[in-house]
């Protein structure tokens, strides 16, 4: 696998992941713009609107026809959020050339209706096209009104609200239903042209592709020579400052099951400092032997699912637990207990290197799968230093227990948030 980057204009980089190891290629366009209250929603529907249709796809039947004459390829789209940057994510996945019955150029072709379908939209009257609007409204809203149906996830966008409350981290990724009443074709139309004019825009193609003749087809591609050259500002760092001491949330909801997420702010910025926190949320909660998995699910038996997360722009970890409402207490006692546990070093080496092992066997997945390529090297666009999987599993292997003990001590609670039942104590 080999990885390169070009830039096609100031704000506007190509990368592609070299492989032979699939038969197909993937293309994706990511478009990177600040996560903000008033633009989020228009944003998450602008995703939606275009893969409507384009102007020489002006339909889903339109667009289907050119997938399946380029042998059955697919295409899909999407919102994340990564920092404090919203992210509007498109693909294309075909067959590789090499694997046709006959000589196609089907890259370039599906180069072409990507590149369509993200960079030239249906319009009508310098607006879109206003039935897909209203049809994307309603689905956007039934999208934002099914947040609650998955209630750990809910819980964990809550606490990670409550964390960063009023700031642009906090916001959800696809929007807010009062704001879906505000939007129309027009209005749309220009949040749209101020992506295209400001987002940060990534082009990745992975698979046994040659360099120079992806960067020859986007050199004659209309819609890539119209793009304009951006500034361009990622934003990551905005992190929440401590509490005095950690705010307590109960919320109430028809459940079963409690939900209780903790939100822990790793209080440093050192880049390096990321892989070390990376290792401490392994021992913490991040596999089946972890002290959270194994101390208050296997042994205490106090929750139905125990684990954590690391959030690598954020620099926060979040511990997620599924419990009997009635242990609530008893739950947080003994997660505490392991947050001391560690900051005293109470682990043993053949514990940090089974960790090691499991952080090293994902990293080892990573060129496994097109789309984990891509979200791997997407994500070193963001930590302002670019760091190869080979060397990436190094600064693994070269953690050491007094690391791992000096960044707990600089681990700190700022978010309790439990989700129970309206009749529970």
């Amino acid at each position: 696998m080999d990885y390169k980057k070009n830039q096609i204009k100031e704000g506007i980089n190509l990368h592609i992941v070299q492989t032979n190891k699939f038969k197909t290629n993937l293309i994706s366009v990511f478009l990177t713009l600040p996560l903000k209250q008033e633009e989020v929603t228009k944003q998450a529907l602008v995703s939606a609107v275009l893969r409507r249709g384009s102007k020489n796809y002006p339909n889903l039947e339109a667009l289907s026809i050119a997938l399946e004459e380029m042998y059955g390829a697919s295409f899909d789209c999407g919102i994340d959020k990564m920092g404090d940057n919203h992210i509007l994510k498109f693909y294309i996945e075909t067959i590789g050339e090499e694997f046709l019955p006959k000589k196609e150029e089907i890259l370039k072709t599906a180069l072409e209706v990507l590149m369509d379908i993200v960079f030239n939209p249906l319009m009508e009257n310098q607006a879109f096209n206003e039935k897909y609007v209203e049809l994307e409204k309603e689905n956007l809203k039934q999208i934002i009104e099914s947040k609650g149906d998955n209630k750990a996830k809910y819980a964990l966008e809550r606490c990670i609200e409550e964390i960063y409350k009023d700031k642009p981290y906090g916001l959800y990724k696809y929007g807010y239903i009062e704001d879906l009443e505000k939007i129309n074709a027009q209005n749309l139309y220009e949040t749209y042209q101020n992506i295209i004019e400001k987002a940060k825009i990534d082009i990745f193609v992975s698979g046994n592709v040659e360099e120079q003749n992806i960067l020859n087809i986007l050199a004659n591609n209309e819609q890539i020579k119209s793009l304009p050259e951006r500034k361009i500002n990622i934003l990551n760092n905005e992190l929440v400052a401590n509490m005095d001491k950690p705010q307590e949330i109960i919320e109430n909801m028809d459940i079963t099951q409690g939900k209780l997420v903790i939100g822990l702010n790793v209080n440093t910025e050192n880049e390096d400092d990321k892989y070390v926190a990376l290792m401490y949320n392994m021992l913490l909660g991040g596999s089946a032997n972890s002290k959270l998995f194994q101390n208050v699910r296997e042994k205490a038996s106090l929750a139905y699912t125990a684990g954590s997360m690391y959030i690598r722009q954020k620099n926060n970890i979040f511990i997620r637990c599924g419990i009997e409402i009635k242990n609530y207490n008893k739950a947080k006692e003994i997660i505490e207990k392991q947050l001391e546990d560690l900051k005293n070093g109470q682990f043993s080496e053949e514990e940090l290197q089974n960790a090691k092992t499991a952080v090293i066997s994902s990293i080892d997945f990573i060129p496994d799968e097109q789309d984990t390529q891509i979200g791997y090297y997407f994500g070193q666009e963001f930590s302002g230093k670019f760091v190869s999987i080979e060397d990436y599993k190094k600064k693994i292997e070269q953690i050491t227990k007094e690391q791992i003990t000096k960044i707990a001590e600089n681990i700190s609670i700022h978010t309790i948030y439990f989700l129970k039942d309206n009749s529970k104590n």
